[in-house]
């Protein structure tokens, strides 16, 4: 196999260590410089074998990743949705996924599985969750306010606001939402020396089995007492007209809890970030509001939350002239996807007006986001709270980024601002 090398001296066997390489999404810029050499010098690249996981490839373009991801019927889910170290894939070859969630599913599983929730998530059922987003909104801004002109971003509003509204849309009271980001942090962070619970399998496994007791409750709870939220929807869900299994119960909380949450606090911080290091466009939108609904794909481009999912073939497929046999996985790289040159004019660039933006960070086809539209709402409702009452605003200390593989974004975003008092809340932009 060839190896290039750029202006730096790294090859490209070492660019595509950032997959494999927790610490990596921690340092952004290098980040990506590496997976823009991955995209012009070996666009489907050879992760062989190594000390941590099994070989995959690397896909890095925005067209292979989307190829892959329409041809659900070759490139399936199962067994490999996420990447993972050699012991948890030979654990899940032995004993099966821990959760087994609509991440994990093919058809016709994953359309049955997906269609039980789905009309909380069509239009209509959002229109009606505005007012709630507004109000909470308007809370995390005030508390800004009342923080003193200080504070960490990412602490102190960015986790807590989508938090309250996704275990709103669950039923669940406020008293539990501290136990519940706890959870999420350890779950999502455990390659994160400050966010997991402990550096062992023991110490993540005893994560999963609080997940487990937390929701087995609600479940029994939900069935003895039926409500009007969606965590009824699931305790209640049937399939073939039998009441669904309690790893599968639990296994749907916990994708509508964690994914639901954590993915759009990492946009909102990530977002700010951009806008705080490219002040011409916070510009923009303080002088023309109505770009919100671009700036906000734009947000969901620039951080990626989910920066992949895998795949594996069940036949022989060949990718920009390279084969991948049935058998061998892929890792589609949304981060490295949304920053393509080729469908991305001036790529590495935030802009809050992109249009059209055919970011890839909801993936395409059967498997697209089922929450991707609550995503973008909640995320507008904060900036349309956020930008109209914020004066001057400056970095107060260096951001962190979580080390992680799967999902991740800032988990500090020290910051100095000018905030104004609230009068009310204004509209969405739709």
């Amino acid at each position: 196999m060839l190896v290039r090398r750029d202006d730096a001296g790294v090859n490209t066997d070492e660019a595509g260590r950032i997959f494999i390489t927790p610490g990596a999404y921690a340092d952004d810029k290098r980040w990506h410089e590496a997976a823009a050499l991955l995209r012009r010098e070996s666009p489907v690249h050879l992760i062989a074998e190594n000390d941590f996981c099994y070989p995959f490839y690397a896909i890095t373009k925005h067209a292979d990743v989307l190829e892959i991801e329409s041809r659900n019927d070759i490139f399936l889910n199962a067994p490999r949705a996420v990447l993972g170290e050699k012991a948890a894939d030979d654990r899940r070859r032995e004993h099966g996924d821990v959760f087994r969630t609509l991440i994990h599913m093919d058809e016709p599983d994953h359309k049955a599985y997906r269609a039980m929730t789905a009309a909380w998530f069509q239009p209509s059922s959002l229109r009606k969750l505005e007012a709630r987003m507004a109000e909470l909104a308007k809370r995390y801004v005030d508390r800004m306010v009342d923080l003193g002109g200080s504070c960490d971003f990412v602490q102190d509003v960015a986790v807590h606001y989508p938090l309250y509204v996704i275990l709103s849309i669950l039923g669940l009271p406020e008293s539990d939402h501290p136990r519940m980001l706890k959870l999420t942090q350890e779950l999502f962070g455990a390659a994160d020396e400050e966010m997991r619970r402990g550096a062992t399998t023991e110490d993540f496994m005893e994560v999963i089995a609080d997940y487990f007791r937390y929701f087995g409750e609600l479940t029994a709870s939900r069935r003895a007492n039926p409500t009007d939220d969606l965590a009824s929807v699931i305790a209640n869900a049937t399939l073939d007209g039998r009441p669904l299994g309690e790893m599968e119960t639990i296994s749907y909380y916990a994708i509508i809890a964690t994914a639901g949450h954590d993915t759009t606090s990492a946009t909102i911080s990530g977002g700010l970030h951009a806008l705080i290091e490219q002040p011409d466009q916070l510009d923009r939108l303080r002088a023309d509001l109505s770009l919100l609904p671009n700036a906000v794909d734009e947000m969901i481009r620039w951080v990626s939350p989910v920066k992949h999912f895998m795949r594996t073939a069940t036949e022989d497929h060949t990718l920009r002239g390279t084969t991948i046999r049935a058998g061998e996985s892929v890792l589609l790289s949304y981060a490295a996807a949304n920053r393509d040159e080729d469908v991305f004019a001036d790529s590495m660039r935030f802009d809050a007006g992109r249009s059209p933006n055919r970011q890839l960070a909801f993936g395409f086809g059967v498997h697209y986001c089922l929450g991707a539209m609550l995503a973008r709402m909640e995320i507008k409702a904060l900036f349309n709270e956020l930008i109209p009452r914020l004066g001057n605003i400056e970095l107060a200390g260096e951001p962190k980024y979580m080390s992680t593989l799967f999902v991740g974004g800032p988990k500090r975003l020290p910051i100095r601002y000018d905030l104004a008092v609230s009068s009310g809340t204004s509209p969405v932009p739709s």
